[in-house]
């Protein structure tokens, strides 16, 4: 097996997020998790289910949806997770698009009377939008459609919910609430050698039982490995991007590191479309990418 210095897995790896949120023998990690964010509007969620985590597009000629983890409650609302690690140019577009998958499956045949359920996406982030550094102490965003003279929820039933990760900086004596501790967990998993104590709860021992790497199987070894180093590797590139001062706007800052991480995994022989929904650059960007690649 191979050696790594941390003990427990890095959430914003995509194994990581899937081994913790997305596989059905830990759908209680994720169900209490969403409990305790949607508690106040959503009461107590009873059971999950996960769906397909590809929704096609309506044409060929429309780009489909990959979400990271898709389900729905036992009232039918859906719900979106998806974990950024970095910044991507329009991803609040990007998760506005992905929540009209959700309310275009609610439609019906025949008699329908437009009625939806409610559709929430929750986006953990890995980094800070930059109109959004003003505001250090603030990290959770929610957002409704409201009424812009009395700032009253006009429609109720589509919800975003922006977790700014790096912004959470309380410690373990610092926590007041339940998700308080879940987003400790997910913001500081991977450097911790222990369960600490204020965590010492059902919930939280099955969560380290799980992201703990010693129990893995040689399989599963192999697949974080390969989506660690993914991680690594992206971090790198855009922490190098911004040594250089390349980060000057679209064309000169994270495109970059981006441009990087596209190349190297064309150089895998990764498909065009993954690696568009992983990078967001378009088909066309990643086509350029390639034909440059060619003729160096």
């Amino acid at each position: 097996m191979a050696e790594f210095t941390e003990k427990y897995i890095n959430p914003f790896t995509d194994y990581g997020f899937k081994r913790l949120f997305g596989e059905e023998p830990n759908k209680d990690l994720l169900l209490d998790f969403l409990n305790e964010m949607l508690k106040e509007e959503q009461g107590q969620i009873v059971e999950l289910t996960y769906l397909k985590n590809e929704n096609l597009s309506a044409s060929e000629l429309d780009r489909k949806a990959i979400f990271d983890i898709y389900c729905e409650n036992e009232r039918g609302e859906k719900f979106i997770v998806e974990l950024q690690k970095t910044k991507q140019n329009f991803f609040k577009d990007r998760t506005v698009y992905y929540a009209t998958f959700p309310i275009r499956e609610q439609a019906k045949r025949a008699d329908w009377n437009y009625e939806l359920k409610a559709v929430y996406t929750v986006a953990i982030l890995d980094f800070v939008f930059d109109e959004d550094k003003a505001q250090p102490e603030k990290y959770r965003y929610d957002v409704k459609l409201t009424d812009t003279e009395s700032h009253k929820v006009f429609y109720n039933k589509l919800t975003f919910i922006y977790l700014e990760m790096p912004k959470f900086n309380k410690t373990v004596e610092e926590l007041d609430t339940r998700f308080d501790k879940w987003l400790y967990v997910i913001r500081n998993l991977n450097k911790l050698d222990r369960v600490p104590d204020k965590l010492r709860e059902r919930i939280f021992n099955k969560l380290f039982e799980t992201a703990e790497i010693a129990r893995f199987t040689p399989e599963q070894v192999r697949s974080y490995e390969d989506s660690l180093k993914y991680y690594r590797d992206l971090k790198n590139s855009l922490d190098t991007a911004r040594e250089e001062g390349l980060i000057e706007g679209i064309e000169k800052g994270i495109e970059q590191g981006i441009a990087k991480v596209a190349l190297n995994m064309l150089k895998k022989g990764i498909s065009v479309g993954v690696i568009s929904e992983t990078t967001g650059l378009t088909s066309q960007q990643i086509e350029r990418l390639q034909n440059r690649k060619e003729g160096n």
